[in-house]
């Protein structure tokens, strides 16, 4: 198992579509039964529960793990301090998203609008 300060030495994430909790641990340093308190502990954290209650990581959920292990382990964080540095990160990227849809539509609606001027 990996050292807390030893998050460049991790494996890189294949190219798989689901992951076990096994090899989510192996990928990312932690051990299963924290990563089952980090999914109550972080709301990101939603694991596809399938036949007996086994869980199954998207590469999504692999790479907010990753970034929960750095804050906590290497950053110094507390999980209530992660938790909202997560959130907050989460929140500058809707933003980002929002207003980049919305510069795309005002393009559209420009080239719509310099069509019917003619």
């Amino acid at each position: 198992m990996l050292e807390a300060g030893n998050n460049n030495e991790l494996p890189p994430i294949p190219g798989k579509r689901y992951f076990t909790i096994g090899e989510v641990s192996e990928l990312c340093g932690v051990k299963p039964h924290v990563l089952r308190y980090w999914e109550q502990e972080f709301p990101q954290l939603k694991p596809v529960k399938r036949r007996g209650n086994r869980r199954y990581y998207q590469r999504q959920d692999v790479i907010i793990i990753r970034q929960i292990r750095s804050l906590l382990y290497e950053e110094g964080f507390t999980i209530g301090g992660a938790r909202q540095r997560l959130t907050g990160e989460e929140a500058r990227e809707d933003v980002s998203q929002s207003q980049q849809i919305i510069r795309q539509m005002r393009t559209e609606l420009e080239d719509i609008l310099k069509i019917l001027r003619r």
